[in-house]
């Protein structure tokens, strides 16, 4: 009980800081954003740009941390309880998981990104 309140808690965790990471790259790329709105860049292009960059770095941090929990698996077989050191089902099932909490996260962002008007953005500095 006690693990899955931290797993939960982790989970949490990181969609705040990937909303925080994702908030921050937008508020830095509106005058780019602005320029790809005003030379005719669709609404969903911009959201599948913010998009695709997220997923681009879940996939990253998700691949490193698989390799990792592959190392350390060997050591945790004694807290492993029902589910085999390497269960495939697990770790998919945790890495999609993550990658879904990632996109979910960086949805608010990317919807302000859609948002941005070209002549407000491009007078910004």
């Amino acid at each position: 009980m006690l693990v899955a309140i931290f797993a939960g808690l982790a989970l949490v965790l990181a969609a705040v800081g990937i909303y925080g990471v994702m908030s921050y790259t937008v508020s830095r790329r509106t005058q780019e954003i602005g320029v790809r709105m005003a030379l005719g860049a669709q609404m969903s292009s911009v959201r599948r740009m913010i998009l695709g960059q997220t997923l681009k770095l879940a996939l990253m941090g998700v691949g490193l941390g698989l390799a990792g929990a592959f190392v350390v698996a060997r050591f945790l077989t004694s807290m492993l309880f029902g589910v085999g050191m390497y269960d495939p089902a697990t770790f998919l099932g945790v890495a999609a998981l993550l990658i879904a909490v990632a996109l979910a996260a960086s949805y608010i962002p990317a919807r302000r990104a859609m948002r941005v008007d070209p002549i407000v953005a491009l007078r910004y500095e």
